[in-house]
């Protein structure tokens, strides 16, 4: 009985992990492909570095006194507060390093001094993103719990033949309209030209990669948003896998049409750098895409 009451536990902490991990993605992921934040990373001084630490853990502790990354939330006492801010700083360091890492903005050659600036000043924004993660997508099944059951009963007399159809439009217009709003603010600065020049294929792979499981985790893990309602719901490419990968290639055609509308890349170009500038767009237009989708 220990047992399976310690594995609930663990499951419960792993959950809060991703959901404050998602968070902080859905957050701060724009400002993990700025070249300014890369420079000002790389000429920080340590007392600066130790500043920024210091405000991040302020602004942290305040937002996790009413909101935070966790399901159960009210009534925190002050160190129950303090390790959450603890937490939420070290998933923000954890995943805009493994993001930098992919970016080949860290490398073995990269000086330890320059890798602490980078890597602090990225891990700002995302660390707020994972702090206010049940703010801007907290779960509301509870108040849809009637409506979801409705759609998920197989002989619900609300059900129409058309609905399957329906379900996959809707998504995938939900899903190009998020990568285009984010990959509308990306795509016409110099950071993708750069990026693609300094990923290799490998790297590339590593990229699809995250972009897939970040997905997935967003919609179907993290718990945001009717997580339970987007798995019960029909549709053509409905289940979570052939979903996240439907998603993904759109939104890939969506960052590759912001690039060409921005004129970052023509028609003469080869297929080699669409596909490298696509792909290096796509992990941020990817998880647009299933920010669209949770809000549908």
């Amino acid at each position: 009985m220990a047992t399976k009451h310690q594995k609930n536990l663990w499951a419960k902490e792993i959950n809060d992990i991703i959901r404050g991990a998602c968070g902080g993605f859905l957050f701060g992921i724009p400002l993990l492909y700025t070249m300014e934040v890369w420079w000002i990373g790389s000429l920080v001084e340590p007392k600066q570095v130790m500043l920024a630490i210091a405000l991040m853990f302020i602004a942290v502790f305040l937002l996790n006194q009413t909101e935070g990354f966790r399901k159960r939330r009210r009534n925190l006492r002050v160190y129950e507060t303090v390790i959450d801010t603890v937490e939420a700083i070290a998933i923000g360091l954890v995943c805009s390093t493994l993001v930098l890492l992919l970016l080949r903005e860290l490398t073995f050659e990269t000086s330890l001094r320059e890798i602490l600036g980078k890597i602090i000043f990225e891990s700002v924004p995302f660390t707020l993103g994972v702090a206010l993660a049940n703010q801007f997508l907290g779960d509301s099944s509870g108040s849809n719990a009637a409506n979801t059951e409705e759609k998920s009963h197989p002989n619900s007399p609300t059900k129409h033949d058309g609905d399957e159809l329906q379900a996959t439009l809707s998504d995938m217009g939900a899903t190009l309209i998020g990568a285009t709003v984010i990959a509308f603010n990306i795509a016409p600065t110099d950071e993708i030209p750069m990026l693609a020049a300094a990923v290799s294929p490998p790297w590339l792979l590593a990229i699809i990669v995250a972009s897939l499981a970040i997905s997935y985790g967003i919609v179907f893990q993290a718990g945001f948003s009717d997580q339970k309602k987007r798995r019960q719901q029909q549709g053509i490419f409905q289940r979570p896998s052939s979903e996240t990968i439907m998603s993904y290639l759109l939104s890939l055609f969506a960052g590759a049409f912001m690039l060409w509308f921005f004129q970052k890349i023509t028609l003469d170009d080869p297929w080699t750098m669409w596909l490298e500038h696509a792909l290096v767009l796509g992990l941020p237009a990817t998880i647009g895409g299933a920010a669209g989708r949770l809000a549908i």
